[in-house]
C-alpha cells in the first residue's frame, strides 16, 4: 500500500469539509429537504474514515441541520398553540422566526463555508456540538 501524502489528505479534508457546508446551506436556502438527504447520505457515507477537518464539518452541519428542522418544528407548533395558519399571530411567528432563527443559521453556515474553504475547522454556537477529542 501506497503512503498517504499529508497534502492530500488535507485537500480531500477540504473538499469534503465545504462540500457539507455548502450542503448545509443548499438545505436552508435552495432545496430544503433535498439537501439535508443529500447531507445526511454523505455523513452516514463518510463520518467514520474522513480526515478530521472533514469529520468536524459533517458534524456540525449534521447537528445544525438537525436542529433547524427541530427549531421548525417550534415554530410551527407556536402557529398552531397561537390560532392556528389563519390566526395574524401566525405572521409575527414567522417574521420572527426568519428574522433571528433562520438568518442566524444560514449566518452559521456561511462562516462554517468560509472556514472550510480555509481549511479550518468550526463549531456552529449554541446548536453545534462540541468535539471530543
Amino acid at each position: 500500500m501506497l503512503p498517504v501524502d499529508p497534502a492530500d489528505a488535507d485537500v480531500a479534508g477540504r473538499e469534503l469539509a465545504v462540500a457539507a457546508e455548502a450542503l448545509y446551506l443548499a438545505n436552508l436556502m435552495l432545496i430544503p429537504g433535498l439537501g439535508f438527504i443529500v447531507l445526511a447520505v454523505l455523513w452516514s457515507l463518510r463520518h467514520r474514515d474522513a480526515p478530521p477537518l472533514a469529520r468536524s464539518h459533517l458534524r456540525q452541519t449534521m447537528a445544525a441541520s438537525l436542529w433547524a428542522v427541530a427549531l421548525l418544528i417550534v415554530a410551527n407548533g407556536a402557529i398552531l398553540l397561537l390560532g392556528g395558519y389563519r390566526a395574524a399571530s401566525t405572521w409575527v411567528v414567522l417574521i420572527l422566526y426568519f428574522t433571528l432563527v433562520h438568518s442566524s443559521l444560514i449566518l452559521c453556515g456561511a462562516v462554517g463555508l468560509s472556514r472550510a474553504l480555509a481549511g479550518r475547522s468550526f463549531r456552529f454556537p449554541v446548536v453545534g456540538p462540541r468535539e471530543v477529542a
